[in-house]
């Protein structure tokens, strides 16, 4: 009896000890699975570079989802809705020209300047452009202001100075050489190229419709531009320890070496 007790006793315990390491394994590869992050993108360069540091984030134990948009309205509103955890295009001011998106959203930390310039299918210079000639600039607050400052800083025609960053064509306060102003959404820019005299583009689509900005464009930004595109999450969510790793893999002199090969001037890093 003493036998058949001391057994049932030692069975237990084996089951036991068998069900704690079963435990302990399940935690470890529990903590072993890779964290997911989601992250909205432009294609280029935002999502070329994100693609370029995927497995150095895999290294640290981030899986990094890239959602790619082709416009900029989506990926501020799929932020808001939950749908990402982050999303990586847009500068200041564009985040700031909506009530809503500047009291739901935060900007983190910047990674590059897309220099925004002057193009045209039709003329090679500056001063070829022809009186009353059409030009083509984006239709959001944030982007046609910069698009009226970049022809102001090339004497083109001259702004109210209590217009700012917001500048539209109703600020103009000079416009000597009579140029009508042609307002469009920024992805239809590169496309209005054939119709127009002139177009000012954002460098993102710039380099999607085959352009290089500092090679291709009349004029261009310098590198004094406040427009740095950087990472904007939720408001609360800035502490997230997953959003300081990705900033760990993104800010290497990898990344920049990339930038500096790649996009040859059309892209600048600022970190």
């Amino acid at each position: 009896m003493k036998k058949i007790v001391l057994v049932l006793l030692a069975a237990g315990l084996v089951v036991l000890a068998s069900c704690a390491k079963t435990g302990e394994s399940g935690a470890g590869a529990q903590q072993a699975a890779p964290t997911t992050l989601t992250v909205g993108v432009n294609p280029v360069p935002h999502g070329e570079l994100l693609e370029l540091i995927k497995d150095d984030l895999a290294a640290e134990g981030i899986e990094l989802k890239i959602v790619v948009f082709t416009d900029y309205v989506q990926p501020n509103e799929a932020l808001i809705a939950g749908d990402l955890d982050a999303n990586y295009f847009q500068h200041i001011p564009y985040l700031e020209s909506s009530e809503e998106w500047k009291s739901a959203l935060a900007y983190l930390w910047g990674v590059h300047v897309e220099p925004y310039g002057l193009y045209s299918a039709k003329y090679k210079n500056l001063s070829d452009i022809p009186d009353g000639a059409t030009i083509a600039v984006n239709n959001d607050p944030s982007n046609e202001g910069r698009a009226l400052l970049l022809l102001q800083a090339n004497g083109l025609i001259k702004l109210d100075p209590a217009s700012g960053l917001r500048a539209t064509p109703r600020d103009i306060t000079s416009n000597p050489r009579n140029f009508k102003f042609r307002e469009l959404e920024a992805a239809q820019l590169p496309r209005s190229l054939p119709d127009v005299d002139a177009a000012t583009i954002n460098g993102n689509y710039a380099l999607e419709a085959g352009l290089n900005p500092v090679q291709d464009s009349l004029a261009i930004e310098g590198a004094e531009s406040p427009y740095v595109n950087g990472l904007v999450v939720r408001k609360g969510d800035e502490g997230d320890p997953r959003l300081e790793t990705l900033k760990k893999v993104l800010h290497t002199q990898k990344v920049r070496d990339y930038i500096g090969g790649k996009y040859d001037g059309g892209v600048v890093a600022t970190f």
